[in-house]
């Protein structure tokens, strides 16, 4: 689990993933928000449903990620998982 965490707080990792958060959480945002955004009505639960829009994406981005090391690294290893 140390080594995982540690994967996924390599600042490689964070880059990437945050790159992918912004440009499809971008594109969700506009998808699911933008009628919200464009009338001017976001209240407090729209930027709640803004924020967890742009968060999943960067997650998905930094478990795959993460879970290919993983499995690299234990491949290397001689198959500890983690």
């Amino acid at each position: 689990m140390k080594f995982w965490f540690k994967t996924a707080c390599d600042p490689a990792i964070v880059r990437c993933s945050m790159k992918y958060a912004f440009v499809v959480g971008s594109i969700l945002v506009a998808i699911n928000q933008g009628d919200a955004i464009l009338a001017g009505t976001v209240n407090g639960v729209g930027l709640f449903k803004i924020g967890l829009t742009m968060i999943v994406p960067y997650m998905v981005s930094t478990f795959s990620s993460v879970g290919v090391i993983c499995k690299m690294h234990d491949a290397a290893e001689g198959g500890s998982s983690h």
